[in-house]
């Protein structure tokens, strides 16, 4: 990163200039430009570009006369050079800042620039400062500085510059360009980033198909992306293009990285140097929650994990240090492990990771999810998180090599959900909740959890009632821990309440104990045994905080945002506020985070409980249900409706009594959806087994978002089923039809075309029976995507025509415009271009004319396919990007992906394999609305595209993974895949 030419005396200080409008800047990696401040100098012709060019990289040095002369037009200058040379000088120095470009010993000089005036000074200062990173380990510094230093080209360097000495630098400032860019990737690679890199190395390869080091790279970010035979197909391609370029054979470390891929070497699998910190500013994640402050007993086990864990950091030590606490609920497996966690922090100065895994719920956590928080805390960004379970956790992995981190997850459901999460390196380890005992947990220490004995319940007691109160009644104290069972929970709880009644006696507790929970066995039986302690917090709330406290508890979802708990508690949020914060000092409820809430699981089964068995009228129940329910489903809509101008649908969704949310853009609009994407879907889930069925099944459909995002696709059809088999068991036809128009939708996404139109068939015979109009244009929409991908365009061109008369008789041009544009697919396929061109036109007027947004993205996508495929490769990019941007801004994930698709095809209609691989791939890393048969068509484009650029090898390998990709859904496509693989083809 040193090899750059040194400019130091641009960055001396000279005499004082003038005052000018803004400090004087230069830039030579791109066109030769000059600036006072923000306002651009005209540097004049060419040639007198040449000249200021020669004089800044000369690093303030005088040049002759002779040696601008020659560097201007080399060995054969014209008769009036030196004049020439004097009249330039004299224009620059009436644009320049006085006494900068200055007349010395015959020649001339540039001086007195400060610090950071030459994008080339600035460059080579961060280049030096990325290497220096480099070499403390600081690998995530090195990459963002080296990033900083790239982003300064503009273009090529001294473009449009003559003169021999300007070539000649444009060359040096390219190599090192490239030089840059090859350690910048090769940082990428060692932080695990060759998913991303893949891209950027196919299309770098394109351009410079001589230079080994790039090929080296993209071998090596192929095979760690899974992708072998392709890293073995870019060397094949290396050698042949070597062999008939340059009569050479491959550099040994070339070769080398071959033969350690076909050997399947371990040591590729990871980045050659751990990362020791994450891409922007080093993070030492301190997760672990406050240990109490009156922690009492549990001596044998403090010393006993204390030990364990600290065998992770001692030399000849273990692998890794796994302990598991297991016990009932409340019996203090989180305190416990909380205050052996703080204990220990000394042993790992690297950091403490802490997730509750919601083992003992309905919908314990992923551990795909919770790698992903994990690593954004140990500072990767979420560019460089992989989708699937096994890579994340691989990354995870490598993360944490060579650091001493704990790891505590909390409330496990099983030994499954925590062995992908486990660091498994030296230095590190885990302490692990469960109710269950992980005997299937290799290697860990085992830790069963009684509850307390007498003397530390009475300890834990004192502590928080105090000693004064204690000492006075003795009897009645024990009597209160014995009634508690034991469990630290319920001893918490008891005495918290009673040190906030000052006007209570022990005695009065322990009767009030007695009195209403005194089976003794009951307290003993699993979660009874935490019902009873809860009864007791529960009994002291007033009737207010009882009763939000009994209708919180009926919501499904990890958590509670202020505005719902207001819906369900049918209050003012000032007033649900105050209430939910009474709660929370109570330890009844925890504060998730300002303004969410959330119960513990298992007062969340005893506020249940109390409602069933306390709120009177029980129809109360069901009215809370239903606000809520209305509260999402109404703010679902208002997104909807914000995203999606003129479309009628949330006209014909089940009507609402209670309000939602209002929106002051788009943005926010967005934000909530997807924030509130779980508690959303746990609220359609939850009304699908009553007489909300219809609402539940409406709220899905207001929130296909969630199913099209990728981010909760899997989620979402997993709801979508369920609504489907709830509404048939009903018998509700209504809610039937629309929960198989929904279904049909995901099953489009995932490319599932039978399934798809089984389903979209069902559902317009059920919208006839139950005379419910709204899945009509749906229905024969998606049926018309659906004959497109499956070849039957006659039938899809009735299906859609049918759509477009729906949306017509209901008004809606929202529907019409989407119809239009899937129309224009059909007449696509048909060899109809003209047709189609005008048809997708004809659907982005509708959607100009309403304003809308994502749609119109789906609008420009069509209109850039009939463009690519009519030979009009320019226009068809223009409406593509567009498309890409905005389904970039709406966090279209799959979307996305897709248009990049279609990006790369009209790349390859206009013969820039370069960029047409480049999308393609990141095609790939995104992912496809359509599932594999899309991916085999991502694949058919990035091997066209290889094969243009050479790489044949490799492209037959990406023909060879689509063609089976094809075959399993019976595409046609399937047919020109087998030609390109035929030894004659010349694609």
């Amino acid at each position: 990163m040193d090899g750059g030419p040194r400019v130091p005396e641009q960055r001396r200080a000279g005499s004082a200039p003038v005052a000018e409008p803004g400090p004087l800047r230069f830039g030579v990696l791109g066109p030769v430009r000059a600036w006072h401040g923000e306002e651009a100098l005209s540097t004049g012709s060419p040639q007198q570009r040449a000249l200021l060019a020669a004089l800044l990289l000369r690093e303030g040095r005088t040049a002759t006369a002779a040696e601008l002369i020659d560097a201007l037009w080399g060995p054969e200058p014209p008769s009036q050079a030196l004049a020439a040379v004097r009249t330039y000088a004299s224009r620059l120095r009436k644009v320049l800042s006085h006494g900068v470009l200055i007349s010395e010993s015959g020649g001339y000089a540039i001086r007195g620039l400060r610090e950071g005036a030459l994008d080339l000074a600035v460059a080579q200062d961060l280049a030096a400062e990325a290497e220096k990173a480099r070499g403390t380990g600081e690998l995530g510094r090195a990459r963002a500085l080296l990033n900083q230093a790239l982003d300064l080209w503009d273009g090529e360097p001294l473009a449009g510059v003559p003169g021999p000495y300007a070539e000649a630098q444009r060359a040096r400032l390219e190599e090192w360009r490239l030089g840059l860019l090859e350690t910048r990737l090769d940082l990428d690679l060692e932080q695990g980033c060759h998913a991303e890199a893949v891209s950027e190395l196919t299309a770098l390869t394109a351009a410079h198909p001589l230079r080994e080091r790039l090929r080296e790279l993209l071998m090596l970010a192929l095979y760690r992306s899974g992708r072998q035979a392709e890293a073995l197909a870019v060397y094949a391609d290396t050698r042949r293009l070597l062999s008939e370029e340059l009569g050479v054979d491959p550099r040994p470390g070339l070769s080398e990285l071959q033969q350690r891929i076909l050997q399947a070497d371990p040591a590729l699998a990871e980045p050659s140097a751990p990362v020791t910190e994450p891409t922007a500013t080093p993070v030492r994640p301190a997760q672990l929650p406050a240990s109490v402050p009156d922690f009492t007993g549990r001596s044998s086990f403090v010393t006993d994990l204390t030990e364990v864990l600290s065998s992770a950091s001692e030399a000849g030590g273990r692998v890794m240090a796994v302990s598991a606490l297991a016990g009932i609920g409340g019996v203090g497996k989180t305190t416990l492990a909380v205050h052996v966690a703080h204990r220990a922090r000394p042993v790992f100065p690297d950091g403490q990771l802490y997730v509750d895994l919601q083992g003992a719920g309905p919908r314990p956590a992923e551990p795909e999810t919770v790698l992903g928080s994990f690593l954004r805390a140990l500072g990767t960004p979420d560019t460089a998180i992989p989708d699937s379970l096994e890579e994340r956790s691989a990354l995870y992995r490598s993360v944490l090599d060579g650091r001493r981190v704990l790891v505590l997850l909390d409330n496990a459901k099983d030994a499954a959900q925590v062995r992908p999460l486990l660091p498994g390196t030296e230095g590190c380890a885990a302490l692990v909740t469960s109710r269950v005992r992980m005997l299937d947990l290799a290697g860990a220490h085992l830790v069963d959890l009684d509850v307390m004995s007498p003397d530390e319940a009475l300890a834990l007691f004192t502590r928080i009632v105090g000693e004064e109160r204690v000492a006075a009644e003795r009897e009645a104290a024990l009597d209160v821990v014995a009634a508690c069972g034991f469990l630290p929970l319920a001893i918490r709880i008891a005495a918290s309440r009673l040190a906030a009644r000052r006007t209570w006696t022990v005695s009065v507790l322990a009767a009030k104990l007695a009195d209403e929970r005194r089976r003794l066995d009951e307290l003993q039986a699993g979660d009874l045994a935490v019902k009873a302690t809860f009864e007791l917090g529960y009994g002291q709330l007033e009737p207010p905080q009882a009763r939000a406290f009994r209708l919180l508890g009926l919501a499904d979802g990890p958590d509670i945002s202020l505005a719902a708990a207001a819906a369900v508690l049918d209050l003012p949020p000032e007033d649900t506020e105050d209430l939910l914060e009474s709660l929370v000092d109570t330890s009844l409820l925890e504060s998730a985070a300002p303004g969410r809430y959330r119960f513990h699981d298992l007062v969340r089964l005893y506020a249940r409980a109390c409602a069933e068995r306390d709120e009177w009228p029980p129809s109360e129940r069901e009215a809370a249900m239903s606000r809520v329910l209305d509260f999402y489903l109404a703010t679902a809509a208002r997104v909807y409706a914000m995203e999606r101008p003129g479309d009628r649908l949330v006209e014909h969704l089940e009507p609402t009594e209670y309000p939602g949310l209002i929106f002051d853009n788009r943005q926010e609009a967005l934000d909530w959806l997807y924030c509130e994407a779980n508690c959303v879907l746990a609220s359609a889930r939850q009304a699908l087994g009553d007489l909300r069925i219809r609402r539940g099944v409406d709220l899905l459909w207001a929130a296909k978002d969630l199913g099209e995002s990728g981010a909760n696709s899997k989620q979402y059809e997993s709801v979508a089923l369920t609504a489907r088999d709830a509404a048939q068991a009903s018998g509700d036809a209504h809610a039937e039809g629309r929960a198989r128009t929904v279904l049909t939708n995901v099953h489009l996404v995932a490319g599932r075309y039978s399934e798809a139109d089984e389903e979209a068939r069902l559902a317009g015979l059920l919208a006839d029976t139950a005379e419910d109009p709204t899945p009509v244009f749906w229905t024969s929409n998606d049926r018309g995507i659906i004959g497109l991908n499956q070849g039957r365009y006659a039938d899809a061109e009735q299906h859609l025509m049918r759509a477009i008369e729906a949306s017509r008789q209901d008004g809606n041009l929202a529907g019409e415009a989407s119809a239009l544009c899937n129309l224009s697919r059909i007449h696509l396929a048909m060899g109809r271009t003209g047709h189609a061109i005008t048809l997708a036109q004809q659907g982005i007027d509708l959607y100009d004319r309403l304003g809308a947004t994502v749609r119109l993205a789906n609008a420009r996508y069509a209109l850039g396919i009939a463009l690519t495929e009519a030979g009009r490769p320019s226009e068809a990019l223009a409406q593509l990007t567009d498309a890409l941007n905005t389904f970039q801004t709406n966090r279209q994930r799959l979307w996305e992906g897709t248009t990049h698709f279609r990006i790369a095809q009209a790349h390859l209609v206009g013969r820039q394999d370069t960029l047409a691989a480049k999308h393609a791939e990141q095609a790939l890393a995104i992912g496809c609305i359509g599932g594999d048969r899309v991916r085999a068509g991502v694949l058919t484009a990035l091997g066209r595209s290889l094969s243009g650029l050479g790489q044949v090898d490799r492209a037959r390998v990406c023909w060879l993974e689509a063609l089976p990709l094809y075959e399993q859904s019976g595409a046609p496509e399937a047919d020109a895949v087998r030609a390109l693989l035929s030894p004659v083809s010349t694609a």
